[in-house]
């Protein structure tokens, strides 16, 4: 189960700057079509709001590939 998560922090790490992009170029495409207030501003707010998350998800994938996750606590006595 351990190699799966060290895969999986792979595939989150690499996610992570696709998501970026991916945003960034949809952003910049849809407010090229239409460049009025606002089509910027919900543009503006979706890239504020996900960048964030984007790269938490490259930070998940580095703790995951380093195996913080290899042991997790059963019960309260283990935190």
């Amino acid at each position: 189960m351990n190699q799966v998560k060290k895969w999986l922090g792979i595939v989150w790490i690499l996610l992570g700057p696709f998501a970026i992009l991916y945003l960034i170029k949809t952003a910049a495409g849809e407010i090229g079509k239409s460049p009025d207030t606002n089509t910027i501003i919900q543009w503006a707010v979706f890239v504020i709001i996900f960048l964030p998350i984007a790269i938490g998800m490259v930070i998940f994938g580095y703790y995951s590939l380093k195996g913080e996750y290899d042991h997790l606590p059963v019960n309260s006595k283990e935190i």
